[in-house]
């Protein structure tokens, strides 16, 4: 599998794992779906362990947990994130996707708000 991840959201991870009291074996989960004219939709969550059915990916001491769909729909896309002003989150380049006539041509990039996350308690 052939996922690239920036320094920019490699920070974001690392901090999103810290922030929910993640241990040294807790991961980064990524549940993505197609998702219409974006390309792709997705959430996220920090677990303590690969839940049924994922399987980890550990890219510079992060560990994903992919679920198998998210595994071939990312296969070949760079995770960044975008802190805009108009968006703030997590972004998927995938330059195999089809762009729709509503976009500007290029690779089709997604996001995820980050504004949706809660906290663990």
């Amino acid at each position: 599998m052939n996922v690239t991840i920036t320094p920019t959201a490699e920070k974001f991870i690392r901090r999103m794992i810290r922030f929910n009291a993640g241990s040294a074996a807790s991961g980064f989960r990524l549940v993505v779906t197609t998702g219409g004219c974006s390309g792709l939709a997705s959430e996220f969550s920090v677990e303590s362990a690969p839940l049924d059915g994922d399987s980890v990916l550990e890219c510079n001491g992060i560990k994903l947990f992919l679920p198998a769909e998210s595994r071939l729909l990312l296969d070949g896309v760079t995770i960044d994130f975008a802190d805009t002003p108009m968006n703030s989150g997590l972004t998927f380049i995938d330059p195999k996707a089809k762009s729709c006539a509503c976009s500007s041509g290029g690779p089709t990039v997604s996001s995820v708000d980050i504004g949706t996350i809660g906290h663990k308690h």
